[in-house]
């Protein structure tokens, strides 16, 4: 059935993983043009900036510090939102982790707890989302990746996240638009690689500094992907050029998918130590960063 979604500035929009990277990208992109926000992430501190900038800007935002892998945490954000704006518009599913390190090496306490975040979030804010989405028609934007479609060496459970998130947005979306006919709007978000701090707030198994391998996008180019999907829908949106190059590649030339992705293995580290090897995967990041950095020079 055909879905009316509102213009942003009539929109209450919920945002995942909202403390950094395209999360805040998209924040800040929504803020500016009129839409409510509820902000959900780890970092109470971060959000508390990220909110009051806003609100400084004209704009009008509130915060929940929830981890999405707690489904009862993140439903407190849904109440949040329902009692602060009265209803729900737009959720976007943004949260997200990675780990840097072969598959045979990574425990599997870590893999277990990328999946919590990235798969099990997913979920559960897409389950949680649909109730209001439903009452009065909505969008549900969860953030893919190419890897959804290709992989990539070196970070395979968080490319088996990704695909799981496909596999799990895709039978959604028929069980709601096609088979319920709801009113809801159910679109992934498939980026190529992103220039945000996503490698410094990963897990490292490797002994040197992470990075992802060139071209990158900007986060700017992939929260107007998800604004778009907002208010004008769409299936699974594929952002940047490599993101089109390597899913069409990795569906009608597998074979050859493999060895160009086998190329990344050398093109993901810069020759220097790792400086935090740990990463935020169990705890709050508090860069409160769109953009990657570069370590510095030895």
């Amino acid at each position: 059935m055909q879905v009316d979604l509102k213009p942003l500035e009539q929109q209450v929009i919920v945002i995942t993983g909202a403390s950094s990277g395209i999360g805040l990208a998209t924040a800040e992109a929504a803020a500016h043009r009129g839409a409510r926000l509820v902000l959900v992430a780890r970092s109470d501190d971060t959000l508390r900036e990220i909110c009051a900038r806003i609100v400084a800007d004209g704009g009008e935002a509130i915060h929940c510090v929830a981890d999405v892998g707690d489904r009862d945490e993140l439903a407190h954000a849904a109440r949040a939102a329902i009692e602060r704006f009265g209803r729900i518009d737009t959720w976007v599913n943004d949260a997200g982790v990675a780990i840097y390190g072969r598959l045979d090496q990574v425990s599997d306490e870590d893999n277990r707890r990328l999946f919590e975040t990235n798969f099990w979030g997913v979920v559960y804010g897409s389950l949680i989302a649909l109730p209001h989405l439903k009452a009065q028609g909505g969008a549900l934007i969860n953030v893919g990746s190419e890897v959804s479609d290709a992989v990539v060496p070196l970070q395979g459970m968080y490319s088996a996240s990704k695909h799981a998130v496909k596999g799990f947005t895709d039978a959604l979306r028929v069980e709601i638009e096609d088979v319920d006919e709801a009113p809801v709007s159910i679109t992934l978000i498939q980026p190529t690689a992103v220039d945000t701090p996503y490698p410094q707030h990963a897990k490292n198994y490797m002994a040197e500094e992470p990075k992802l391998p060139t071209p990158m996008i900007d986060a700017r180019e992939v929260a107007d992907a998800i604004l778009h999907a907002a208010t004008q829908g769409g299936r699974d949106v594929k952002v940047g050029a490599m993101s089109k190059l390597n899913t069409t590649v990795a569906r009608l030339a597998p074979g050859v998918g493999d060895k160009l992705s086998a190329r990344q293995a050398k093109r993901q580290h810069y020759d220097q130590p790792p400086s935090h090897p740990d990463g935020i995967l169990y705890r709050p990041g508090h860069s409160g960063r769109i953009d990657g950095e570069r370590p510095a020079t030895p």
